[in-house]
């Protein structure tokens, strides 16, 4: 096997796609035509070096834009099963132990048992929470509420969860659009961070997802979640190249301390180990 081979076969075995393993083997291609690549070293440190350069020149603002109005507003977003409710359940966790104080809003008022969820949450966490107060609410008039009360209240940061929904859902896309809507009302400038939440076990499916999300409602960046597996999560590169959207958090275990900021770097070393 030729190194060319050798290299398309790590990149793929790793979950990248094949347009982005291209764009990759043509970066390193010279330097395969001049011999320079020769050792499994030589072929795995130019790999790291070249999907480094990716995720750091197309997504390197990596810190969340709370901004200076009180309060910062944060939705989280994505589709069923890919862990919004215990990334928010983390991200207040996180937020909360460098002072800030929370107020969590249950906006995703289709499942049934996401409320209680949410609670737990706030429960573990010592945050407090807005949850609907009648049956069938609209998601919009919800996260109003909760961002009604943040202001009222002195809340630094409100995170918003919404329910998971299909990108390819015309009706529920549009949901999210009022949600984005409702609490623009409340608060100029608002939400400063639509954060997608994307599961590294979904592979290619990452990228219309992603597509879908930001063209429907402007994604700040990705929360990528259950990196705690066999899940390499390498195909969250091409969404990166793509859009130009940073991974802002990445989900490792269950616990309250396992959702992460993201260092491109340890992930990058953590594909190809």
């Amino acid at each position: 096997m030729n190194l060319k081979s050798l290299i398309l076969q790590a990149l793929l075995v790793s979950d990248f796609g094949p347009r982005i393993t291209i764009k990759i083997v043509e970066r390193l291609r010279e330097d395969i035509l001049n011999g320079k690549l020769k050792s499994g070293s030589e072929i795995k440190d130019a790999l790291k070096k070249s999907v480094l350069d990716l995720l750091t020149s197309k997504g390197s603002n990596t810190e969340l834009r709370l901004g200076f109005r009180k309060p910062a507003v944060i939705m989280i977003v994505g589709v069923n099963g890919g862990g919004k409710t215990t990334s928010l359940g983390k991200l207040a966790y996180r937020l909360k132990n460098e002072g800030a104080k929370i107020l969590m809003a249950a906006g995703d008022t289709f499942r049934a048992a996401a409320s209680d969820q949410l609670e737990i949450w706030a429960e573990r966490t010592g945050c407090e929470i807005v949850v609907a107060e009648k049956e069938n609410a609209k998601a919009s008039s919800v996260l109003s509420q909760a961002v009604k009360r943040g202001k009222e209240q002195g809340f630094d940061v409100v995170l918003c969860d919404t329910s998971g929904r299909l990108h390819t859902n015309y009706s529920l896309m549009e949901e999210l659009i009022a949600c984005k809507k409702a609490v623009e009302k409340v608060v100029r400038g608002a939400p400063n961070e639509i954060l997608l939440v994307l599961d590294g076990n979904t592979g290619l499916n990452m990228l219309p997802q992603a597509r879908e999300f930001n063209e429907v409602v402007g994604i700040t960046g990705f929360i990528l979640t259950k990196l705690d597996g066999s899940a390499r999560g390498g195909c969250v590169v091409s969404v990166v190249d793509e859009l130009g959207i940073p991974v802002k958090f990445v989900g490792v275990g269950e616990g309250v301390e396992d959702l992460q900021p993201f260092d491109a770097e340890a992930f990058v070393n953590a594909i190809f180990s």
